[in-house]
């Protein structure tokens, strides 16, 4: 009997796991997505954020209602609801990029973001309680790594259909061929990631009954608070506060890095002028070179992949390192070291800077779901409060990368890294605090495990 259960604890976490390479494909899109509609619908870098604003402003709306809505049709369900919504978020996207309206792809992207909202508050707390409490780290870290082989995939599959001949540097201009060209790349991606999420949808509805046995299930008490109740939980532990604030500047800092990292890249400070980058293996069969001197957008957005690629490289030996090292000393060693880096790109710069920015996710890799599970371990409120306020917190997304491209529009790219610098130098006192706090286990509650 135990040895089924294990095994049906094991098919769950596989299941689980592959949505969590579906919203890591298609939420790292949105990085070549930014650069490139800043070409098309020749915007400031401001208004071209607007499009991460779109996407990343779902996670504070929804997340909450989310939440209750977990508590109400438990795990299986939800993930369902979670899939149809984002199939309806592709479909305006269809519709957007063949009207050319840059207000219907805000519409679109809101949508299909406020379904992946939805999913990652089922998600994340799924993965972390599917097995021994005393592996949640390493369970949620091992998960979020197939994330980011998602988040690597995204940008050379989106650079490659949205960036051809889109140009974006002061004086020069998007012929009507290369905006077409860019339409129809963005019209034939969300036609594809729609089938995808569908199959997801139907594979995920015949592997329900696996992950509703092994799924944690919710007392009758937290499935009769409404949202208010649930947030009224949260705001009552201080530790669902901090780790909500961590969670908005890890998220807020690693996604204003990612959708400026094209036009980074491509600037003439750093790489527009180079071709050293060609020379280095792997990174320059991955860019493409088009035969023309400098890196161009397009070449500059097939290599932001290598940011995300570092983040799962980094997930994938953080699993390791978290089985030997307590977590909250992890994150503070991370999280000052993606703090150096930035600084380093800010004050320094030069094309050895391009190469620095890229590594800046593998520290950002074990972020996420370390803060995530080292906050339900401390938090007073219930896991379903606590997850719904950390994913509504994901908000950062939105807002950050808005004042990173307000500040890059006025002092230049690499400077503009000062932002993040800062967010994660107070994630590193986040980390250095949680790491003081000595986490007794509960009855009841098999999370709350000891580091």
């Amino acid at each position: 009997m135990e040895d089924r259960q294990k095994g049906g604890m094991l098919a769950a976490f596989i299941t689980v796991t592959t949505l969590f390479f579906a919203w890591g494909f298609i939420t790292s899109m949105i990085d070549p997505l930014v650069a490139s509609v800043k070409g098309i619908f020749d915007l400031t870098d401001v208004q071209a954020q607007l499009s991460a604003f779109a996407f990343f402003i779902a996670y504070g709306i929804v997340s909450l209602p989310a939440a209750a809505l977990l508590s109400r049709l438990q795990s299986a369900k939800t993930i369902i609801l979670a899939l149809i919504l984002m199939v309806a978020g592709c479909l305006t996207m269809l519709v957007a990029a063949n009207l050319a309206i840059y207000t219907l792809v805000l519409v679109g992207l809101f949508i299909l973001a406020s379904g992946i909202t939805i999913l990652q508050v089922a998600a994340n707390p799924l993965a972390a309680a599917l097995g021994d409490p005393k592996y949640s780290h390493l369970r949620l870290t091992l998960s979020q790594a197939f994330n980011s082989f998602g988040t690597f995939l995204g940008p050379v599959l989106g650079a490659h259909l949205f960036l051809e001949g889109i140009e974006v540097k002061e004086g020069s201009a998007v012929t009507e061929a290369a905006r077409a060209n860019a339409l129809a790349g963005i019209d034939a991606a969300y036609f594809w990631i729609s089938g995808l999420i569908a199959a997801l949808a139907l594979f995920f509805f015949f592997a329900r009954k696996i992950v509703t046995a092994a799924a944690p299930v919710p007392s009758d008490e937290v499935a009769r608070r409404g949202i208010l109740a649930m947030l009224k939980d949260a705001l009552s532990s201080r530790w669902a506060m901090l780790g909500a604030g961590a969670i908005f500047l890890y998220v807020g800092a690693e996604v204003a890095i990612g959708t400026q990292m094209a036009w980074f890249l491509n600037s003439d400070a750093i790489w527009g002028n180079s071709d050293s980058p060609f020379g280095v293996p792997f990174v320059g069969a991955l860019m493409g070179s088009d035969g023309v001197p400098g890196v161009s957008l397009q070449e500059a957005g097939k290599a932001v992949a290598l940011y995300w690629g570092g983040a799962m490289v980094g997930r994938l030996v953080g699993s390791i390192l978290l089985a030997k090292v307590r977590a909250g000393r992890l994150l503070a060693v991370f999280t000052a070291i993606a703090a150096a880096m930035c600084l380093y790109i800010a004050f320094v710069g030069g094309v050895e800077a391009g190469y620095v920015a890229l590594c800046i996710g593998l520290f950002n890799s074990i972020m996420f779901p370390v803060i995530f599970t080292l906050t339900l371990e401390r938090s007073t409120a219930s896991e379903e409060a606590t997850s719904g306020f950390l994913c509504m917190a994901i908000v950062g997304g939105a807002l950050l990368p808005l004042l990173v491209g307000a500040v890059s529009g006025a002092v230049g790219y690499g400077l503009a890294l000062v932002v993040p610098a800062a967010c994660y130098l107070l994630l590193c006192l986040f980390a250095l605090s949680a790491d003081r706090v000595k986490v007794a286990a509960t009855a009841g509650a098999p999370k709350k495990a000891m580091h």
